[in-house]
């Protein structure tokens, strides 16, 4: 579901008649025109890096929406405190429940900026999330490093929420733990997963290892607080001159009937893992 009345926003993704994978702040929904920028929940598309200013520009009004060749596109209008414009696509596959989700950014500034698009997507309380890192391999085959794993200045690694593992980083969501954590690593075949209940949410992304990556290298974020947790993706950093658009894919889908008896490396290659290889 792709709000119109504010955004660009979507607001939920799940099975018809099932629950909301998406986290929805109740007390925001349905208003609109804020002056600053609220967190009402669901999917939209910052820029990073992180500024308290840019990236924080409020989306509370109104945005165009059009649906043309199975594609719905929701644009906003030009934000007058950044002068970009944000845009994200939706095309459902004819069957099934992928979707590709295309977030772009305009630059209508009359001179280049140095940014990259983000695509944060907000999910509900009690779930645990899993990313997983690149190959793994003996010291003895694999001198180089083959990736970065970033903290943030809350992030403390004695936080019972994370788990780590050989080839997987978990993150479990408790509505009873107020402090912030977040890491960030990078992997060219990005991907975060999300189970609540029996759903399982996965969204992937392909990054380019050729390219500059903000926040130290990340393609791939999540953060907790008590109120939710996020998975989010990451483009390179980009030059981009005025009235250019820069692009940035994401593909989901939605499974249901997972169970996850033990976060361990061995159940995540049994159980979820053929999802996210496919």
């Amino acid at each position: 579901m792709v709000t119109g009345d504010v955004g660009p926003r979507i607001m939920r993704y799940g099975f018809i008649g099932g629950q909301n994978l998406f986290k929805v702040f109740e007390d925001q929904a349905g208003k609109s025109g804020e002056p600053v920028w609220q967190l009402r929940g669901g999917h939209r598309i910052w820029l990073a890096p992180e500024d308290a200013e840019r990236t924080y520009a409020p989306d509370n009004e109104a945005v165009d929406i059009e649906v043309h060749g199975g594609m719905l596109t929701a644009t906003q209008p030009v934000e007058p405190s950044t002068g970009l414009q944000k845009q994200i696509a939706v095309k459902l596959a004819p069957a099934g429940t992928a979707v590709e989700v295309i977030h772009r950014m305009k630059n209508s500034l009359p001179f280049a900026i140095r940014i990259a698009p983000w695509a944060v997507t907000m999910l509900a309380p009690g779930g645990t999330a899993v990313t997983g890192f690149p190959p793994r391999a003996r010291h003895e085959d694999v001198l180089a490093p083959s990736n970065p794993l970033v903290m943030w200045a809350f992030t403390d690694l004695r936080d019972r929420r994370w788990t780590f593992l050989e080839k997987y980083l978990v993150l479990r969501h408790d509505p009873r733990e107020a402090a912030h954590t977040k890491l960030g690593h990078f992997n060219e075949n990005t991907w975060g997963a999300y189970l609540l209940g029996s759903d399982l949410f996965v969204k992937r992304y392909r990054a380019d290892a050729t390219k500059t990556y903000p926040d130290m290298g990340c393609s791939y974020e999540t953060f907790a607080s008590a109120d939710m947790l996020e998975i989010e993706t990451l483009g390179p950093l980009t030059e981009v001159k005025p009235d250019a658009w820069i692009e940035h894919v994401e593909h989901w889908s939605l499974h249901r009937g997972v169970i996850v008896p033990d976060w361990t490396d061995a159940v995540l290659e049994r159980v979820p893992g053929p999802l996210l290889e496919g």
